[in-house]
């Protein structure tokens, strides 16, 4: 599966042997072996070492990525040379602001590097970021990035959306990935749903997920539509090139272009 075929990648802490177990019976796109956030200081080694056992039982046709720490931390360099070599598809860099960083992770680990967008000078920086060598993909980091913003815990997306689009731009600038924040309400699904229909709306590839029963969501609206798959085999069966009429529209080229697009996700997610 490509990158930018992903709806669901869910983090999942890298030091919970059963929270490994269960991403093996999971329907999502990505699975993101966390040695960040979602560890305990002093199980950071432990957690390195469950994901490169993990890694080498696989995941199956799932992609898998790991989620390093930050440059300067204790950990950052071991994890990085513990990466150069293993299963994983990915390397997910936090807390990015220069596009050295993601150069110099992508050098050591020779890992393709999914560079999270966490704070102002992130978002700044994005399309220097998205262009710069090793960098497959674009998180956003909504949390981190609401924080360094000044929004207050109840507001809603509105004080994040300039900064959505300034990443989703910077992404589609270089031809890369760019994947939505995670939604933090567990026992709300209408909310979820309606933040993915959001993420969805802004041009985000997929989000990303920080429980199991997010991922069904997900990829439900992130995937590729029942009537629109049809409507796209349609039209490409039906062009023969050059502007024409298609079903009472105009359509051109560019207009087929997508309609591949959306099949080859299709085909991609098994849909």
């Amino acid at each position: 599966m490509l990158l930018r075929h992903a709806r669901s990648l869910l983090f999942l802490p890298a030091s919970n042997p059963r929270a490994i177990a269960k991403a093996r019976t999971l329907p999502c796109d990505m699975v993101i072996l966390d040695l960040e956030d979602a560890v305990a200081k002093d199980r950071k080694a432990e957690a390195l070492d469950r994901a490169l056992q993990a890694l080498g039982e696989g995941f199956g046709s799932r992609l898998a990525a790991v989620r390093i720490n930050v440059e300067g931390t204790a950990t950052h360099g071991r994890e990085m040379i513990a990466l150069k070599g293993t299963a994983a598809n990915f390397v997910v860099l936090p807390k990015v602001e220069h596009p050295k960083q993601v150069k110099d992770v992508f050098s050591v680990t020779q890992k393709p590097v999914i560079a999270m967008i966490e704070s102002a000078r992130g978002v700044l920086a994005a399309n220097a970021i998205a262009a710069g060598e090793g960098c497959a993909g674009l998180f956003m980091g909504n949390n981190d990035l609401r924080r360094d913003l000044g929004l207050p815990d109840n507001a809603g997306r509105a004080g994040l959306g300039l900064a959505m689009q300034t990443v989703v731009l910077a992404a589609r600038a270089a031809g890369i990935a760019v994947f939505d924040g995670v939604f933090n309400r567990l026992d709300d699904e209408a909310g979820l749903e309606a933040e993915c229909a959001e993420g969805h709306a802004l041009g985000f590839d997929g989000k990303t997920l920080i429980h199991p029963a997010q991922v069904p969501v997900a990829n439900q609206v992130f995937g590729p539509d029942a009537q629109a798959l049809a409507d796209a085999r349609r039209l490409i069966e039906a062009a023969t090139g050059g502007a024409e009429r298609f079903e009472g529209r105009m359509i051109e080229t560019m207009h087929v272009e997508q309609a591949k697009a959306l099949v080859a996700r299709a085909e991609a997610v098994g849909e």
